[in-house]
């Protein structure tokens, strides 16, 4: 962990050995945060496998974006652990490979809901709302561990924000599901998965934006750094 950050393992510390005086932001290299970030990555795990489940057997666009989400999360929250510690560069890496998935995401759902769109029948509203739940369940528990680190670097802050995501994501879900037994129709399920994948696409461009203003603050000077971080606060 860096002299820098063991002041705090929640906020942005001051270096007190650079001589320059300036804040930096949290890089997660601490236990607490690698213990919290560990136990997120088994609950997506699971979470991954019991919607995917759940998703087959409704045929539904918003589970599937769940479903993907949960996946994502699993694989590029491990990275993030891996990242902790390394220079800026291998950690903006990491953040800009968390965005290229949120993007990915976004346009594979997307291309589900439109497809659903012509040839799907209504899905399982009972399922996506009890699978809706649970995913806000296990993306409560997770945001719960992750609170006190929602600050940080690219490669922290990219975690907060899926995370953050994820909640409103699987209320939206839970939602949907009462909406499509009231209607019985399969658009609310599209109109949500085609939300999701628009608020999947603003996370991608956030943390490539943090990540870029890291990467140039890196070979700059202290004034730059500090409007980097400025920027990065603000978005």
């Amino acid at each position: 962990m860096s002299s820098c950050s063991t002041s705090s393992e929640t906020q942005p510390a001051v270096s007190g050995g650079c001589g320059c005086g300036q804040a930096v932001a949290f890089d997660g290299a601490s236990a607490g945060y690698k213990r919290a970030l560990g136990g997120v990555i088994a609950i997506n795990a699971v979470g991954f496998v019991v919607v995917a489940l759940g998703s087959v057997w409704a045929g539904s666009a918003s589970l599937a974006a769940n479903t993907l989400d949960f996946a994502a999360d699993a694989a590029t929250y491990g990275l993030s652990l891996w990242a902790i510690g390394k220079s800026v560069q291998v950690r903006s890496g990491a953040a800009f490979i968390k965005s290229g998935s949120l993007a990915a995401m976004a346009l594979a759902i997307l291309g589900f809901a439109v497809w659903r769109a012509f040839v799907g029948a209504p899905p399982e509203g009972a399922t996506i709302s009890g699978l809706g739940l649970f995913g806000a369940a296990a993306n409560l528990f997770a945001a719960l561990l992750l609170v006190r680190y929602r600050e940080g670097d690219a490669n922290v802050r990219s975690v907060w924000l899926c995370t953050r995501n994820d909640l409103i994501q699987c209320l939206a879900v839970a939602a949907t599901g009462v909406a499509v037994m009231i209607t019985g129709s399969r658009w609310p399920d599209l109109v949500v998965g085609v939300l999701l994948a628009a608020i999947f696409l603003r996370s991608a461009w956030q943390i490539t934006v943090q990540a870029r203003q890291e990467l140039k603050a890196a070979t700059a000077g202290p004034d730059v750094i500090t409007h980097s971080r400025q920027s990065s606060a603000s978005v």
